[in-house]
């Protein structure tokens, strides 16, 4: 049996450690973003893209920090689809309307296409 380091126990660590970090970048990101937003004065249509770019961001790092060994593209997916998940269940209980439209998915899509490919980053180009 070949052991390459790929253990089911290390990478769900891997995972976890990477989605904390998302979300608290993700967290800090926001709250900058919207102490940012009560100091000036910018349209209300730069809220959306702002958001769906920090968070981008906060997998990116998740991801390209914690993931290792094997399956990158996996783990950093995983991390990506459970940042998302979980960020839009956090906003949705603090604004108290869990109402499910199509934008959630597209933020699924890019949450786990960032994921995937930083993911795969962090696995081929560690020095």
């Amino acid at each position: 049996m070949r052991n390459d380091g790929y253990s089911y126990g290390n990478v769900f660590f891997t995972i976890i450690k990477g989605v904390l970090l998302s979300l608290a970048i993700s967290f800090l990101l926001a709250v900058s973003f919207a102490a940012i937003l009560r100091a000036t004065v910018l349209p209300d249509s730069v809220i959306y893209p702002v958001n769906q770019t920090l968070k981008a961001l906060a997998i990116a790092v998740g991801a390209l920090t914690f993931v290792r060994g094997a399956r990158g593209w996996l783990q950093g997916g995983a991390i990506g689809l459970l940042t998302t998940a979980l960020s839009y269940l956090a906003f949705s209980a603090i604004g108290g309307d869990f109402s499910l439209s199509w934008l959630i998915l597209v933020e699924l899509i890019i949450a786990l296409s960032v994921g995937t490919l930083s993911g795969i980053v962090a696995v081929n180009f560690r020095g």
